[in-house]
């Protein structure tokens, strides 16, 4: 008969004490019920450096159980150096399942995407922040910036997308283009791309923000408004990819990495990797993404 492994360990369980992870569960308790409002936390030290994903990180560890399984992707692939490290760290210290695909996980940290496929009530995307703060482009004091928010003060920010318009002809706001959620407070989505904005819009999951260098989180609850913010002659616009294809699967679908070859061509694939391998293995009907995705867009920009 062979021996059961036990699972050994030398710290606490998910590394971070019992105290600090009761204070994080608190403020994400208040971060939930004020959609988008930013919750000072006390950011403990963890093995890794701040600015590396310890946001992510300290939410992951104060929610995660046993029974969990935990997925964790870094600009949409399950298999860069920061998604390895930090799922390698998450499961030496909680033992939990991982894996690799986004229907099968519960916990999903993520930087700077969101996962093509649909989540569901019982899962929650945990974010990487780096700038929790949408204010710091206009205005560079934490105390005014505060008084912004309490005031619903976003003069200066719309102020500043107009700026942009008359000097480009459009919003030159990229990654982390800001949304107002539940018609109050203005946030920083972190950067993730345009294409994404929609997804946060009464989606089903709970979405969570943790920023560790700067000491914030905050979070999106399930069914709740997250409008990009737009004028009424210039409206938000998500990126076009009109006549390119996934070099791997051939289709037309989904959120495109530009990849640089040695010889100087460029080509494109499916940034979300779990995504892209489902439609190459056929485990996802080519008519369903379609259908999902022309879905997604209709459903949030059917006023344009």
């Amino acid at each position: 008969m062979v021996e059961e492994k036990k699972f050994h360990r030398q710290f606490n369980y998910a590394f971070i004490d019992e105290r600090t992870k009761k204070e994080i569960r608190r403020k994400l308790l208040k971060a939930v019920c004020i959609p988008g409002y930013q919750v000072p936390y006390s950011s403990p030290e963890m093995p890794i450096a701040r600015g590396w994903g310890t946001g992510g990180l300290h939410i992951t560890l104060s929610l995660i159980g046993k029974e969990d399984t935990f997925k964790i992707i870094d600009q949409g692939s399950d298999a860069s150096v920061n998604a390895c490290n930090l799922r390698d760290f998450v499961k030496n210290t909680t033992d939990c399942d991982t894996t690799f695909e986004t229907s099968k996980a519960t916990l999903i940290q993520t930087r700077h995407r969101i996962t093509e496929e649909e989540l569901k009530a019982h899962q929650i995307m945990i974010f990487q922040v780096p700038q929790p703060e949408p204010l710091r482009g206009v205005e560079r004091y934490e105390k005014k910036t505060r008084e912004m928010h309490a005031e619903a003060d976003y003069a200066k920010m719309w102020v500043s997308l107009y700026e942009s318009f008359v000097r480009f002809g459009d919003i030159m706001r990229g990654a982390g283009y800001p949304v107002k959620v539940n018609g109050r407070y203005v946030m920083s989505p972190s950067p993730i791309p345009r294409w994404d904005i929609p997804n946060l819009s009464d989606a089903e999951c709970l979405y969570l923000f943790g920023a560790g260098r700067e000491k914030r989180l905050y979070a999106v609850p399930p069914h709740t408004t997250v409008e990009p913010l737009e004028f009424e002659d210039v409206k938000f616009k998500i990126e076009q990819f009109e006549g390119l294809k996934c070099e791997i699967t051939g289709e037309q679908i989904a959120f495109l990495d530009e990849l640089y070859g040695s010889d100087g061509k460029t080509t494109h694939v499916v940034n979300d990797s779990d995504f892209m391998n489902q439609i190459k293995e056929k485990e996802r009907p080519i008519q369903w993404v379609n259908r999902y995705l022309t879905e997604k867009i209709e459903k949030t920009f059917n006023k344009n």
